[in-house]
C-alpha cells in the first residue's frame, strides 16, 4: 500500500506537474469572465516558476546538500564482504524493444559496480531492484537487466546475486539483508546515486544493514554547476523534480519509521 500511495502521491506532487496543472487551469479558469483575473493570474504564476526553476540554478543548489551529505568513498583497510548495488538504472521498455541492455542517467551505477567487482575480486554482488510498476509486472526485473549489463561489462555471473522483488527503498534494505546476511564487523558497501544516499542510509540503517556509502552518479556538484543555468527549461525542471523528490521521500520514510533520521548524514 505504501508503494502505490507514494506512486500516485508524487504524480501529483511532482513541481513539474504542478506548475503545469496550474497553468492550464489558471487558462481556463481566464476563459471564464467573471475569474479571469484570478485565472491569469494564476496562469502567469505559473509561467514565471516554470521559466525561473526550469532555467535558473535554483534546482542545483536544493540537489547539492543531497549530493554531499555524504563524502565520495576513499577506500577502506577492512576487507569488504560485499557490495549493494540499487536498481533505477536499466531502461526497461527500451531494454525490451531493442533486446539488448539500455541504461539511463543513472548507468554509474553500473560502471561502478563493475569497478568495484575487479578492485574487489572476492566480493559478491548483490543486485537489488524488481519491477517498478503499479499494476502488474515487467517481462524482466531491474536486477537481471543490471545483471546483463554488468555481465557484458566482464563480471563473472556466478558472482552476481539478484533480488528482485523490492518496488522501492525500503524493500531494498530489507530484502538485501536476507539475502546477504551481512555479519557485525563486515564492510558492505552500498553503491547509488549520491543524491540517493542520504536516504538509502537511513533506511539500511533501519533495517538493520548498516552499510558503507559509494555515492555515485553526481549531478551537481563539480564545476561551476551552482551557478550556471540550464540550457533548456525540460532539463531545469528535471533536476527539480528529482531534488523535490528526495526531500519528500525523505520525510515520509522519516514519518513513517522507514529511516533513522530525517536527514541521514555520516
Amino acid at each position: 500500500m505504501f508503494f502505490v500511495l507514494s506512486k500516485v502521491a508524487w504524480f501529483f506532487l511532482a513541481p513539474s506537474n504542478l506548475m503545469l496543472v496550474a497553468l492550464v487551469a489558471g487558462l481556463a479558469l481566464g476563459a471564464w469572465a467573471r475569474a479571469r483575473r484570478v485565472g491569469l493570474g494564476l496562469a502567469w504564476a505559473a509561467a514565471a516558476a516554470m521559466i525561473v526553476f526550469g532555467f535558473s540554478p535554483i534546482a542545483t543548489w536544493l540537489l547539492n546538500p543531497l549530493e554531499t551529505r555524504f563524502p565520495a568513498y576513499a577506500g577502506s583497510d577492512a576487507p569488504v564482504a560485499g557490495i549493494v548495488v540499487l536498481g533505477g538504472a536499466i531502461q526497461q521498455d527500451a531494454t525490451l524493444a531493442l533486446g539488448q541492455p539500455v541504461v539511463n542517467e543513472a548507468g554509474d551505477r553500473l560502471l561502478a559496480a563493475a569497478a568495484l567487482a575487479r578492485t574487489y575480486p572476492e566480493a559478491p554482488l548483490v543486485l537489488s531492484g524488481g519491477s517498478a510498476r503499479i499494476v502488474g509486472a515487467d517481462a524482466f526485473t531491474e536486477a537481471q537487466g543490471m545483471a546483463e549489463v554488468l555481465v557484458a561489462l566482464g563480471v563473472a555471473r556466478e558472482r552476481l546475486v539478484l533480488e528482485d522483488r523490492s518496488k522501492n527503498t525500503w524493500q531494498n534494505a530489507l530484502y538485501s539483508r536476507e539475502i546477504a546476511g551481512p555479519q557485525p564487523g563486515e564492510t558492505w558497501l552500498l553503491v547509488t546515486s549520491a543524491w540517493h544516499m542520504p536516504r538509502s542510509m537511513g533506511v539500511f540503517r533501519q533495517a538493520g544493514f548498516p552499510a558503507t556509502p559509494y555515492p555515485v552518479d553526481y549531478r551537481a556538484v563539480g564545476g561551476d554547476e551552482l551557478v550556471r543555468p540550464f540550457r533548456t527549461m525540460s532539463d531545469g525542471l528535471r533536476r527539480l523534480d528529482v531534488a523535490v523528490r528526495e526531500y519528500v521521500g525523505l520525510l515520509a520514510y522519516r514519518l513513517t519509521g522507514r529511516s533513522d533520521a530525517l536527514f541521514p548524514g555520516p
